[in-house]
């Protein structure tokens, strides 16, 4: 495995999803996950996707978000690719991946255009592995401190993924930006901003980018906002719900749109499917929650637990 990474904790089962919990070593002797998961009904030689972090934990603080137990430490190309290879070497040791759709997220703890590295790895990984339906993907929040990453991804993307091998993604959550602000309390871009970068970002032949809403009852997701800013031929809409984790209990925040209940999704969803843009409702296996493959979940879980032992020793 490349990089100095120490596993030491693994939950969920080979139907649905695995999440690691790895230890970073070093002076700061961080903590990060990474998960593996599937798409029932499909098959792992489906699909399979890998979710990495970037950071150990969050600068961004996200209140629907558990990854910011962390401060958010940029971690090295070789501790990323570390989590790939360990998923990879325990289902494909030899690195032929015959998977139709494969797909690797940047989007666990951590976002990816705070880290040059991952820059990096997009760089390597298309040649680490035989993996011919390879698909990186980057979610992002656009922050500001992250311009430079973003107009070097357009090259990268342009030379390396071209014709739809790559999926490119940004977390909106509402179209009112002081809404924006408390959901994703950090300097980036404003919803005109990404557009323009998007416009910049998409070539003939890509995928549409991808603005992610998960939806909280109460904030503001005006389709007529939307169409006027975003171009359907370019970009499309998926709506997630809020999940389970500490910060959403702690916050009060409550989903839209329940696992349990997809249908209520549809007004919704018709809106924008009637303004011209594609929709992915996006909402998972309910089996995610109690696995805790949420964002930041297990490892705050872990360091939860480490913290009230040290407690309870320090008592005694």
């Amino acid at each position: 495995m490349r990089g100095p990474l120490e596993i030491i904790s693994r939950r969920g089962n080979d139907d649905l999803a695995f999440v690691y919990v790895a230890r970073t070593g070093g002076k700061r002797n961080g903590y990060i996950e990474f998960v593996e998961s599937l798409q029932p009904p499909l098959t792992r030689e489906k699909k399979w996707v890998l979710i990495v972090s970037t950071l150990e934990g969050c600068p961004v603080k996200c209140p629907i978000c558990d990854a910011n137990s962390q401060p958010g430490a940029p971690l090295s190309a070789q501790q990323i690719l570390a989590q790939i290879d360990h998923m990879v070497s325990r289902r494909y040791p030899d690195g032929n991946i015959p998977v139709e759709k494969f797909k690797v997220q940047f989007a666990r703890m951590g976002d990816p255009a705070l880290n040059p590295a991952v820059i990096e790895v997009l760089e390597s990984l298309h040649v680490l592995y035989r993996a011919p339906a390879l698909i990186p993907c980057i979610s992002t929040i656009a922050p500001r401190s992250g311009a430079r990453f973003l107009e070097r991804l357009i090259r990268v993307k342009n030379d390396l993924y071209p014709e739809g091998s790559f999926q490119m993604q940004f977390s909106v959550h509402s179209t009112n930006e002081e809404q924006r602000d408390f959901l994703i309390p950090y300097p980036k871009m404003t919803l005109g901003e990404i557009t323009a970068y998007g416009e910049r970002f998409f070539a003939e032949g890509d995928r549409k980018i991808a603005l992610n809403f998960a939806t909280p009852r109460g904030f503001e997701i005006d389709m007529g906002k939307v169409r006027e800013l975003f171009d359907p031929e370019r970009f499309l809409i998926k709506i997630t719900p809020v999940n389970p984790t500490r910060n959403q209990t702690a916050h009060r925040l409550e989903s839209l749109i329940i696992g349990e209940r997809p249908e209520e999704a549809t007004p919704l969803v018709s809106s924008f499917e009637d303004a011209g843009f594609d929709v992915i409702l996006s909402i998972g296996e309910l089996g995610e929650n109690a696995i805790g493959s949420n964002c930041g979940q297990f490892v705050t879980d872990h360091l939860h637990k480490t913290n009230a032992v040290e407690r309870s020793q320090t008592i005694c």
